[in-house]
Order: C-alpha cells, then structure tokens, then sequence
C-alpha cells in the first residue's frame, strides 16, 4: 500500500466519522465562494419546460396589426436576409395573422391569448418576457442550450448546476426531479424524444444529476425490493456494499466511489420517501380539483404540477417538468388550442397553491421553449389553418414569485414578432437572472474542465436583469 493511500485511510479512520463527514459535505453548499452578496430570494426552480417552441404570437405577443397584411410577404425590411431552417428556405415567406382573440388580463392589462383564461386570472403573477432569443434554430441544440447553456450536449444541467452549488435541502429526496408528461391533448404528431443530458450533471459529479420520475410503476427505477427480499435484507445488502466500496476507494481514490456510496444510501431512503410524496390519497379535493381534470390521470402535466408542489415542499430544490408536442410546423389552429388546455390550468394553480401556502416567495416558475415561431406561414395558409417554422430570433416565455415582479411584461419585439425591439434577453441572461435570484453570482459558479472554468452562462457576458426584479 503507498503512503498516500495510508494517509487517506488513516485521515478516514482518525476524523472520528469516516465517510460521515463526506456525506455531511453533500449537505453543504458545495460552491460557497459564488454566493453573491445579498440575501437570496429564491431557494427552489419550478421549470415549465415547453418542449418543442409554442408560438409566441398566439399566446403572448399580440400583434394586432397582423390582420391587415394576411397572404402579404414579410418585407425583406424585417426578415433581413437571416437565417431560415431548411424546411422553408427558398419559399415564399407569406404572413400569417394569430387567428385567436387577445384579451386584457390583471390590474396592469396584459395581452394574453384567449387560450389561457387561467393562466390571465394569475396575471398579477405573472412577468412575460416577449424579448428572450437563442441562436440555436433547431430543436435538439436549443433545447440543449435552454437546460444547459450550451448547444453542444455534455455540459451540467441548470439543476445540477444548483445542487453542485447549493448542497441539499431535504436528505431523504433528490435534489433535481425530472418529470415527463404522458399524454397531449393537442396530438401526437411532431412529439419529439427527450434525452438524459437535459439533466445530465456533465462534467460535475454525477450526483448531481436529475433523477427522471416514471409516469407508470415504480415513480423511481428499482424503487421496490426484488421478490424475496425485505428492507432487513436490503439493509445487509448495502452495508456490505459500502465495506466494499470503501475498500475500493481506499485502493484508487475514486471520488466517484464515494458518489456511489451516498447514492445507494439515498435510494435506500428513498423507499420511504418517494412512495409518501407520490400518494396523493390525503390530497385535499377541493386543492387538487383546481388542477383541472387531467390531475387525476398519471403521467399529466396536471398531476405533475402537483407532484411539483409537494416536492418544493418537501425540499427539492429544483424540478423541470416536460411538456411535449408544441412542434406546430401545419394545423397551429387545431393543436395548440389542446396544447395550451393542457398546460393553462395546471400552471395557474400550481402559482396559487405554492402563494397560498406561502411557497411562492421562495419558489421560482420558469415557463418558456426552445425558441419561438415564425410570422409567415408553413405549408397550407388560411385564416383558420396555418403552421409556423422554428425561430430563434424573438420568443415568449415568463417566470414568476421567487422575487419577480408580477402584472408586467419586459422586452417588445417589432411588429411581426420577427425582431426584439427593445431590451433582448438572451437566454444566457435569464441563467443569470435565476441564479441571482437563488443567491449565486453566475461568473463564479464554475467547475475546472477541460482547461476551462465551466459556468451555465458560458463564456459570453451575461448580465442579472434587474428591471424584473421586485
């Protein structure tokens, strides 16, 4: 045995609590050199994540004007001779005007879609930033760079990024959920796949990474003891699995042994934990009811948002849900309008439950895509049935609580929601804006890499958006 290896066991054995203080240490804020100096007004992410790109010009960003200029083409003026995805490059980039009503919602009239009559009660609530904008045109590399800051896949997650940073809240639950909805209401076409890099930890330690919920058996992969074997047994099972894997730590020094060691221990907590936060048997009717019907259905974004709930309760500190199917490249008119009753009630009640429980203070909801859609029209035109192509130049997303102000809109793109007018966000600064909130200065949270400090706003400047914040 070298002498390092004896210093290291003997460093183990003469602390008095072995690997107890190693455990301790995943407890504790992991980057505490990043904090920024005034007190967070945040300490959980709730993140809508709405993948496939909703269109902003039909939900949020009203563009009246739009009627009059039906079947004409985008001036050259605005669309500037940018960059088009392959699915309309070299086509005849014709308008076409959002065939849904816009109505005034809160105290401050918001334009919102009359698609979202629930979401336009919490209006209050709400911070719409028609200005976010991405330079990734496609789904795969926009949806990578949204969860991860970078468009090429193998970088930390936004959630990992805050467990390796702020250490854990609640020791029996993960410190990032990840939950996929099962069913759109809006069909099945265009519904792409997820992948785990979404919430990958990257070059983090991996136990940081997002645990995925299923939408069917066990909430957790191998939650259950296998046929035959008791939690006694099990117990045995891991304590001997520990001696082994201290041995193996010992040998190698493998810090990643020691994410092994506090995993399985997690999970073994987790057997308890996980089936009392998934049993919404001593929900109150009349809390879940407010989630619409779908609340009841496993796998719905309704019953995830209430699962969401329970978790920022009980200490998870972030947790991104998935809603796929907003890839509405022909018949908008016919799949958004399920799309948003999917989401529009949930969403409303998930901000009045965490406000009526005194939640929404230190929560922060995230509710954004991709990117946006196109003015001009995809394939067949007409007034009641048009498609739109990707588009990264502007795009609509809000975020609300966690020290956001309510009932305002930040940001104004041009008059065919083609161009940001006025105060861009790139998505990099809305990184910046959340971590803020959570009490982290993004140029220091790092991680050495590849002969670089790794941060989730890149290497670009990024800048806090202080005109949102209350």
């Amino acid at each position: 045995m070298t002498p390092i290896h004896q210093a290291r066991r003997q460093f183990l054995k003469t602390t008095g609590m072995g690997l107890g203080m190693s455990a301790l240490g995943s407890l504790l804020p992991q980057n505490a050199s990043a904090r920024v100096d005034s007190e967070p007004r945040a300490k959980h992410v709730i993140f809508l994540f709405m993948a496939g790109a909703p269109s902003q010009i039909d939900l949020f960003d009203y563009k009246p004007g739009l009627d009059k200029l039906f079947r004409k083409p985008l001036p050259p003026s605005v669309s500037q001779g940018q960059r088009v995805t392959a699915m309309t490059r070299g086509k005849e980039q014709l308008v076409a005007p959002s065939m849904f009503k816009f109505q005034r919602a809160g105290s401050n009239g918001i334009w919102m879609s009359d698609l979202l009559p629930h979401l336009s009660k919490v209006a209050d609530d709400l911070c719409i930033i028609k200005s976010l904008n991405t330079n990734a045109i496609n789904h795969d590399p926009a949806k990578t760079f949204v969860c991860t800051g970078h468009e090429l896949p193998g970088r930390a997650s936004m959630g990992a990024w805050l467990s390796y940073g702020l250490g854990a809240i609640n020791r029996n639950l993960p410190d990032f959920v990840v939950l996929t909805s099962a069913f759109w209401t809006g069909g099945t076409r265009n519904v792409q796949g997820l992948y785990s890099r979404l919430w990958g930890s990257g070059p983090l330690p991996s136990k940081h990474q997002g645990v995925p919920f299923q939408t069917s058996g066990d909430p957790v992969l191998f939650l259950s003891n296998p046929k035959g074997i008791d939690d006694h047994v099990r117990r045995r099972m891991l304590d001997a699995t520990r001696e082994l894997n201290r041995k193996h730590f010992d040998e190698i020094g493998d810090n990643e042994i020691n994410t092994t060691i506090s995993q399985q221990e997690m999970a073994f907590r987790m057997q308890s934990s996980v089936p009392e936060l998934t049993d919404l048997s001593k929900e109150n009717p009349s809390v879940m009811d407010t989630y619409g019907p779908e609340v009841h259905k496993n796998g719905s974004f309704a019953r995830n948002c209430l699962l969401a709930r329970r978790m920022v309760e009980r200490g998870v500190r972030f947790v991104q849900l998935f809603h796929r199917g907003w890839d509405h490249h022909s018949i908008l008119p016919k799949q958004l309008p399920g799309q948003a009753y999917d989401v529009d009630q949930p969403s409303a009640a998930l901000i009045n439950d965490l406000k009526q429980r005194g939640l929404l203070d230190d929560t922060l909801i995230v509710f954004a895509g991709e990117f946006g859609r196109t003015v001009y029209c995809q394939g067949k035109l007409e007034r009641t049935d048009y498609g739109r192509d990707h588009h990264p130049r502007c795009f609509s997303g809000w975020v609300a609580g966690g020290g956001i102000q309510g009932g305002m809109t930040y940001g104004e793109t041009d008059d065919f929601s083609y161009n940001v007018a006025k105060d861009p966000v790139p998505i990099r600064d809305l990184h910046a804006t959340l971590l803020h909130q959570l009490g982290i200065d993004h140029n220091k949270l790092s991680f050495p890499f590849q002969g670089l400090d790794q941060r989730l706003t890149g290497v670009e400047p990024a800048k806090v958006i202080h005109d949102i914040l209350a």
